[in-house]
């Protein structure tokens, strides 16, 4: 049974950092795309990045070019996010899911995390 597990949010000021990880079991990463989504209360869910394993490569949605890194432990089957200079704008719930399709957009992702709150605020 695939499971995924965000955790790591929380409140934050303007300009702080959060790692977020995502913890898969079940199944091994080497075939798949991980992303991460958010969304924010009366918005749709929208991608902020991907990795993808099957070409390793990764993108990012543009307003957090620069200050969100995506990465992976495969040993720990775990795929972080790490956040800085975070603004109010970052509010929302944030999601990681897999995919067969290295994309940004949510429709095309198959397994989903819980979600975990981020809170950008002073």
């Amino acid at each position: 049974q695939v499971q995924l597990a965000e955790s790591g949010g929380g409140l934050v000021r303007p300009g702080g950092s959060l790692r977020l990880s995502c913890a898969v079991s079940g199944f091994t990463l080497n075939d798949w795309n991980i992303g991460w989504f958010r969304q924010a209360p009366g918005k749709e869910r929208e991608g902020i990045s991907y990795i993808s394993m099957p070409w390793g490569g990764t993108q990012y949605l543009g307003s957090v070019k620069g200050r969100f890194t995506i990465s992976i432990d495969k040993a720990k089957n775990t795929v972080y996010l790490q956040m800085n200079s975070l603004k109010s704008e970052d509010t929302a719930v944030y999601y990681c899911g897999l995919g067969m399709i290295a994309t940004l957009d949510p429709q095309s992702y198959t397994y989903w995390g819980q979600g975990t709150q981020v809170t950008v605020s002073t």
